[in-house]
């Protein structure tokens, strides 16, 4: 599938700490913690539970969020489908939407059990 302008500026004023929680209940109910939950989401933007928080309580939308973010280095070996969508197909000018499908799909992998240095991609 293919993003479009309007798909991309959903996603984007998207409230973060409305996510949030669906986030917390789907690693949750597959047995993985917030703890790690917050491990993958730092690694992948440099945001530590205190920033997490702030921007929970500022509801603050997922275009600040990622431009705020400092994206891990090896954000690019994020690869795969998310929602129909080829993660390393999603043009450049949808930067806030293939950061959060990227997300996305590290959350995934951590529902689904992946053992946490591979999710890390180290």
């Amino acid at each position: 599938m293919k993003v479009t302008v309007k798909k991309n500026e959903q996603v984007a004023n998207m409230i973060f700490g409305t996510i949030y929680p669906h986030y917390l209940r789907r690693i949750e109910k597959n047995g993985r913690t917030e703890e790690e939950l917050k491990q993958v989401i730092e690694w992948l933007t440099g945001f530590d539970g205190d920033k997490l928080q702030f921007f929970i309580d500022n509801k603050t939308t997922f275009r600040t969020f990622f431009e705020e973010a400092h994206m891990h280095e090896n954000a690019h070996m994020i690869k795969g489908v998310v929602c129909g969508y080829r993660i390393e197909e999603i043009e450049d000018e949808f930067d806030t939407y293939k950061k959060c499908r990227q997300m996305e799909k590290l959350i995934d992998e951590l529902a689904k059990g992946r053992k946490m240095e591979k999710i890390l991609r180290t």
